[in-house]
């Protein structure tokens, strides 16, 4: 390996290394605990077209029914394929869902994830509908947070059966809310007014989705996004709780807001690492998109408000929109996408390199419907990454080939050069363009690793599909750490492992991290360690510096390194062999062994 890659290597170990140490004493900070219940603040409304939607915006801030009308309020039950839960007929509000298909952990046992909380819960987290009086209308002739609604349907909101909702106002408004929702985790909802007064009135419909405090379960790393996620018009906007926390205070809204106007397609919500609730207008409609966040109450609220309608007497008006609550998987995403939401695919954190993280994650998706397991995927995964980059890979290894065999004639113009650097360099160069060798070939594959590296980090890291897929043995979570630890001689002995993540599992490490280590140092070997004893030093170390750094990181990406490794070291070997330069391994590896007092075999 000539000086040009070495130090290139070096320097990106180096960088990574800094970064991940980084991450490790510097943590992002925890959110503080808040109270979930305390006192509302309640916020002035005006009246005029779109202007008066602080009433949707106070509707998650006004929420201030006590813990015991809470619990006592009707509910209609929620029963489908994927879903089970509830709607409360106090205030109409989707605050109580759980996904049937999956649970919190592997444990037998382990309860099934629950999506939306009530209000009086730990980390409430809701959805809530409905409509900002304009003209002729006060704050109390509309349904607010707090309205208790009239169930006109009867039994379980199911697939094939949607729950309908009424409430009639004093000024002699009509409202009706149908509730439907499919196999998935797509809600309609639509609402009706029908005006059964004697003059004209204004209102504009809105959708709400409020989370109490910032979630319990937030993973508060750099590269997941967690917080809110706004498409508007094929640009998306993405708000971190952190950044929510920080928006300035606009006096329209009454709270610290983010406020975009969407002239067609668009949506907001929430979305945490594999799960995302999602307001959706009809294709095609302009609307008010915002996020806030209420100081007092620590509430982060994402709210719809659609354009003002007037509605004369004895006339009828309705609105649908979509809610989206549930698992981001992307199958089922891209079928909604396909449906008519725009870019919805992109809800799924994608990254900087989204034109790699996609096409990787779709390959490795069909990869396991057909094999049925998600490390074998990714080995073959590998397998088919390394035989695209083969044609760079072998321009590399035929120039590291003959590289080593002028390394005597190199030898040779070092001692005639001495301390003349220049001279060095220009003999190096005439040499270089005699044989035809190209130092900076072998640059090429290194090169195009590290973003392949970092997406596929990305893609285990992010996806849902990922999160519990199995492998073999103890390895049953490729998107956590190695379970398995020297510390219990690997599951030999009567005692547990270490915690993933704490520093006696990062010491302790597992058997994927040791092998790792291994394949690295056995990758190394094919050729000589450099001349310079500090590189020598520096390079003797890697592999097992590496090996302790990522032995806290996904097990999935860790067998991607390993894989990537055995099929380096093969590819070099072979390809070096075929140019009339056999490595010597094992050589390298005794001289490595008397720790540099032996001279490098060619």
């Amino acid at each position: 390996m000539d000086d040009q890659n070495k130090n290139l290597i070096l320097a990106t170990a180096l960088s990574f290394i800094v970064i991940l140490v980084w991450f490790l004493l510097f943590p992002p900070p925890e959110a503080e605990p808040t109270d979930p219940n305390a006192p509302a603040v309640t916020e002035s409304v005006t009246e005029g077209g779109v202007a008066n939607t602080p009433t949707a915006v106070a509707g998650a801030s006004e929420v201030q029914n006590t813990e015991a009308e809470e619990a006592n309020a009707p509910r209609i039950d929620i029963d489908t394929p994927r879903l089970a839960g509830s709607i409360s007929l106090l205030g109409g509000r989707i605050d109580d869902l759980q996904l049937k298909d999956y649970r919190e952990t592997l444990e037998d046992g382990s309860p099934i994830v629950h999506l939306f909380k009530p209000v009086g819960e730990e980390n409430a987290f809701y959805a809530l509908h409905g409509w900002a009086p304009g003209s002729g209308l006060g704050i109390d002739d509309v349904p607010g947070p707090n309205t208790v609604w009239t169930q006109a349907s009867t039994g379980t909101l199911t697939p094939d059966a949607p729950a309908v909702l009424e409430w009639t106002s004093p000024a002699g408004l009509l409202f009706r809310r149908t509730i439907a929702v499919d196999d998935d985790f797509m809600f309609d909802i639509t609402q009706e007014v029908v005006n059964e007064a004697a003059g004209t009135v204004a209102l504009a419909p809105y959708g709400i989705i409020a989370r109490h405090g910032e979630p319990a379960d937030a993973k508060n790393f750099f590269i997941l996004h967690e917080g809110a996620s706004i498409m508007a018009d094929g640009e998306l906007t993405e708000i971190g709780y952190g950044d929510i926390v920080d928006l300035p205070v606009v006096p329209s809204e009454g709270a610290q807001a983010e406020v975009l106007q969407v002239t067609e397609n668009g949506w907001i919500g929430f979305t945490d690492h594999y799960w995302m609730s999602t307001l959706i207008p009809e294709p095609g409609s302009a609307f008010r998109a915002a996020s806030k966040y209420n100081a007092t109450r620590d509430i982060y609220q994402t709210e719809t408000v659609l354009p003002t309608v007037t509605v004369g007497a004895g006339q009828t008006t309705e609105v649908t929109t979509r809610l989206f609550a549930g698992a981001k998987e992307w199958e089922t995403i891209r079928e909604y996408e396909k449906a008519g939401v725009d870019r919805f695919i992109d809800a799924i954190d994608w990254g900087w390199f989204f034109f790699l993280t996609k096409p990787i994650f779709w390959v490795l998706h069909e990869l396991n419907k057909l094999i049925g397991n998600m490390g074998v995927s990714i080995i073959v995964l590998t397998l088919m990454i390394k035989a695209i980059l083969f044609p760079l890979a072998y321009k590399s290894y035929v120039s590291m080939a003959k590289m080593k065999e002028l390394q005597p004639e190199m030898e040779k113009l070092k001692e005639k050069a001495g301390d003349d650097r220049q001279q060095l360099q220009q003999g190096m160069m005439e040499l270089y363009k005699k044989n035809k060798v190209n130092p900076a070939s072998g640059c090429l594959p290194i090169l195009m690793q590290i973003p392949i590296f970092f997406s596929l980090y990305k893609v285990i890291f992010v996806t849902l599909e990922l999160r519990h897929a199995p492998f073999f043995g103890p390895f049953q979570d490729l998107s956590a750490p190695d379970p398995t630890s020297i510390f219990n001689l690997f599951g030999l002995l009567p005692w547990g492992a270490p915690e993933a993540g704490s520093i006696v599992a990062l010491i302790f490490i597992g058997i994927l991290p040791l092998l790792l280590g291994i394949s690295m140092w056995l990758q190394q070997k094919l050729n000589p360690a450099p001349a310079d004893p500090t590189q020598a030093a520096i390079f003797a170390w890697m592999p097992w510096v590496f090996m302790f750094m990522l032995g806290g990181f996904a097990s999935g990406l860790v067998v991607y390194w390993i894989a990537n490794n055995t099929i380096t070291f093969t590819q070099q070997y072979l390809i070096m062999r075929s140019q009339g330069y056999t490595p010597d391994v094992f050589g390298n590896i005794k001289s490595s062994l008397k720790l540099g007092k032996g001279k490098d075999k060619a």
